[in-house]
């Protein structure tokens, strides 16, 4: 269903789980960073209408699971912790070159963020399905179904501002990049580390 070209090693749901109170903050701040950069789109394409509405949505959603995770952290006696670099996000914005072609620059970045939600929902799925945590697992569960939609919305996106076939090119490249990436990830306790 998502086309990634790596799958997380079961033994990083382990990790997730031993560490839960850092992960959690990566996740909760990953939300607010998911929200920010719908945003940050919002700002630079405010003439595009059928973007906004979408995006005004998303950001919504994306602003109510960091309320759902933090809430999470609450019941669980958990406190926020300090946000952290994403290396992840990092690395796969070196993966376009830099362009001032608005277009070119709107699609790399429905493209990564369809990516960055892919995995997300991978990451989601995976812990759910290999913690021993029951309450844990079902939490997880319920937001595999949102992250898969935001990754089909901005994937669609994508494809709507330039030819699918030119697209499709560049999300099977960025797909590569990712999994080569990922291979060398699973180590630590973030949503993408």
């Amino acid at each position: 269903m998502l086309g990634l070209k790596s799958n997380t090693n079961p033994e990083w749901a382990k990790i997730a789980e031993a560490n839960l109170e850092a992960f959690l903050t990566d996740h909760a701040f990953a939300e607010q960073k998911a929200a920010a950069g719908g945003f940050s789109l919002i700002i630079a394409y405010s003439e595009d209408t059928e973007l906004v509405k979408a995006l005004s949505e998303y950001t919504i959603e994306e602003t109510e699971h960091f309320k759902l995770v933090h809430d999470f952290m609450i019941a669980r006696g958990f406190t926020l912790g300090r946000d952290s670099k994403s290396n992840y996000a990092a690395h796969l914005f070196k993966f376009f070159p830099k362009t001032k072609d608005r277009t070119e620059s709107l699609v790399s970045r429905c493209l990564i963020a369809a990516l960055i939600e892919a995995r997300s929902c991978e990451r989601f799925k995976t812990l759910a399905d290999y913690t021993s945590d029951l309450e844990l697992a079902q939490f997880y569960r319920d937001l595999i179904a949102s992250e898969a939609g935001h990754y089909t919305q901005f994937l669609k996106f994508a494809r709507s501002y330039q030819d699918k076939s030119i697209v499709d090119e560049k999300w099977d490249k960025l797909l590569t990049y990712e999994a080569e990436y990922m291979n060398t990830q699973g180590k630590t306790p973030l949503v993408h580390g």
